[in-house]
């Protein structure tokens, strides 16, 4: 059996903005062509009625052609949750290996992002030394910013 990680799914209440964040901070690529995607095959598919969904695939730092993507998509009509934490259930964070973690966490403060946690310095037996902070992009969604030496 062969199986292949395609991608992970950001809901966004602007994904045009979202995407421009992943851009600018990580260097992510836009993947064309832009979805606009709408009809009862996704009715179907998604359990909600006269459902529309606007939104784009980006390919992630670090990977070339058919690589796994990061897809911001947004509904006509979102369901909204409560705000995310580091240690709420389910798919907790993306995280993104960079050379310095205090100048992209500088990005993403410049883009509108936030910082979660302090930016953190540990030697892990056996791993090596790790750099480390927790940030969330503009609309909440945490990130973990990494370097390892």
């Amino acid at each position: 059996m062969n199986i292949n990680f395609v991608h992970v799914n950001i809901i966004s209440r602007d994904w045009k903005k979202l995407a421009e964040f992943y851009i600018n901070v990580f260097d992510c690529k836009p993947l064309w062509p832009e979805r606009d995607l709408n009809g009862k095959w996704l009715d179907d598919a998604t359990g909600i009625e006269n459902v529309k969904i606007r939104g784009g695939h980006l390919r992630l730092p670090g990977f070339e052609i058919n690589s796994p993507t990061l897809e911001i998509f947004q509904y006509s009509d979102n369901y909204s949750q409560n705000v995310k934490k580091i240690n709420s259930e389910g798919i907790s964070h993306l995280a993104f290996r960079v050379d310095d973690v205090k100048k992209t966490l500088d990005l993403i403060l410049k883009n509108g992002g936030s910082q979660i946690g302090k930016l953190t310095k540990q030697s892990i037996e056996g791993l090596g030394n790790i750099t480390f902070v927790y940030a969330a992009d503009p609309e909440g969604n945490i990130l973990e910013i990494q370097n390892w030496s």
